[in-house]
C-alpha cells in the first residue's frame, strides 16, 4: 500500500489568502508612492533655479533707449 501525503498549500497561495495579498499590495503601493515622490524631488533638484543669469541687454531696448 502506498501512502500519499497531501500538502495543503491553499493558505500560502496569493489568490486565496486575502490578508497576505492585501498586505503585499499595500506595501507595493507605499513603495511606489515613495519612489515617485523621491523621483520627483530629485528631478526638481536636478533642474532647480540656479540664480539670476547675466543677460546682455541691447541699449536700444532699454526704458530710456540710448542710440548711437
Amino acid at each position: 500500500m502506498q501512502h500519499e501525503e497531501i500538502i495543503e498549500t491553499k493558505h500560502k497561495d496569493f489568490a486565496h489568502n486575502w490578508v497576505s495579498s492585501s498586505r503585499f499590495l499595500w506595501f507595493c503601493q507605499i513603495f511606489l508612492v515613495v519612489a515617485f515622490i523621491l523621483g520627483g524631488c530629485m528631478g526638481m533638484y536636478k533642474h532647480r533655479y540656479k540664480g539670476k543669469p547675466e543677460v546682455a541687454i541691447p541699449e536700444n531696448t532699454l526704458y530710456n533707449p540710448q542710440y548711437k
